[in-house]
């Protein structure tokens, strides 16, 4: 009776594990991105985010216009702009500490403007406040504080 109660409560413990993982890896996606649709058209969004960005001296150093890239090549998509967003002061917390330079790789900070097949301009971006609470310390910090100056930047075109 008692193997069989263990062998029970083991099989149910693993089953359990399966379940989280599957609720996990269904979640990451939604977790991990955010999507808003935009309340202009593709080039207004792409400019009031740029202008914004100024105004909160934040630099745009580069929009790469995706789909001209890909266009040579054969693909005719729809527009599609991965605009970069840097505020230099926050740049400079992170590249100041050899700790926190594991999330260069996530600079300057991106956010993606595109139109969908049905016509609606979507921005979307990382959601570096949740990936910034697994770093802790400067880097913890830094992002947080950077992930709500971008939202602010974004606001003045979502939804």
């Amino acid at each position: 009776m008692t193997k069989r109660f263990i062998m029970t409560g083991i099989g149910g413990f693993l089953v359990g594990i399966a379940a989280m993982m599957l609720t996990a890896f269904s979640a990451a996606p939604k977790l991990m991105i955010a999507e808003d649709e935009s309340l202009f058209d593709f080039e207004e969004t792409v400019e009031l985010i740029r202008n914004t960005a100024a105004e909160q001296n934040w630099k745009v150093p580069t929009v790469h216009m995706i789909h001209e890239a890909v266009s040579p090549y054969g693909y005719e998509v729809d527009r599609v702009a991965v605009l970069e967003l840097c505020q230099p002061h926050h740049a400079g917390k992170i590249l100041a500490e050899d700790r926190a330079k594991v999330v260069t790789s996530m600079m300057p900070c991106r956010v993606a403007v595109y139109e969908t097949a049905d016509g609606r301009v979507i921005v979307s971006r990382m959601n570096t406040s949740l990936m910034a609470q697994a770093f802790g310390g400067t880097v913890a910090s830094v992002m947080a504080e950077a992930t709500q100056e971008n939202e602010a930047i974004l606001k003045s075109v979502i939804r």
